[in-house]
């Protein structure tokens, strides 16, 4: 039986055959051409998306893609636009254009799950944001660049805590982001961005956050 996000994701998958690959290469120069396959990065993981079907699978591991991730290349494929561009505006998601309405439940399943699951571990969060391919800036205890993909840098930011005041944790996006993805997919790309600084420190995941599937 196909769950409902398997068949969003088919959906998706169909709609890829029908998109022009130059055309999306010209948009989006991040993407190269390998073996008869579209190739991108995605949080630091090797991905390849194949010309003749539109399956996603991994280019250098062997852990399935999961829905999540799946949707997040099909949607940039589809709504990123020519004009698009980096602007150099960071700013929090509730100031991500269109993301207000879903701010109380981003602030609670995403945010707060990743400060607790790195609280008291600010080495190990580091640790495993250089393993990602992070790179590091001033703000915060623990604070790094990811790359969604080359085009959605997002900056995971982490603030350990102490007797007084629990960890807290923050991500800024580009104001830009809107314009390569939909609104609601940057909510999975911070899912996805959290949950691959979880796999690359190996610890326990803590809170309830959104999951991919």
């Amino acid at each position: 039986m196909m769950s409902n996000y398997d068949k969003l994701c088919e959906k998706w998958r169909q709609e890829f055959l029908q998109m022009d690959v130059e055309d999306l290469m010209k948009k989006l120069s991040e993407l190269k051409i390998e073996n008869d396959c579209l190739v991108l990065w995605h949080f630091g993981r090797k991905l390849g998306v194949r010309l003749e079907d539109g399956e996603i699978f991994p280019l250098k591991d062997t852990r399935p893609v999961e829905n999540g991730t799946k949707m997040n290349i099909y949607n940039l494929f589809y709504y990123a636009k020519e004009t698009a561009f980096f602007r150099n505006q960071w700013v929090p998601f509730r100031n991500v254009r269109g993301a207000g309405p879903f701010t109380p439940a981003f602030e609670a399943h995403v945010l707060q799950p990743f400060a607790q699951t790195f609280s008291g571990k600010t080495e190990i969060l580091r640790a495993a944001a250089e393993k990602l391919g992070g790179e590091p800036v001033r703000q915060g205890d623990a604070g790094y660049i990811l790359k969604a993909f080359d085009c959605i840098p997002m900056q995971f930011l982490f603030w350990d805590g102490d007797e007084e005041f629990p960890a807290q944790s923050n991500i800024l996006f580009d104001y830009s982001v809107t314009d390569y993805i939909h609104v609601e997919s940057t909510v999975s790309l911070a899912v996805q961005g959290v949950t691959s600084l979880i796999e690359a420190a190996d610890v326990e995941r803590k809170g309830h956050m959104f999951t991919l599937e």
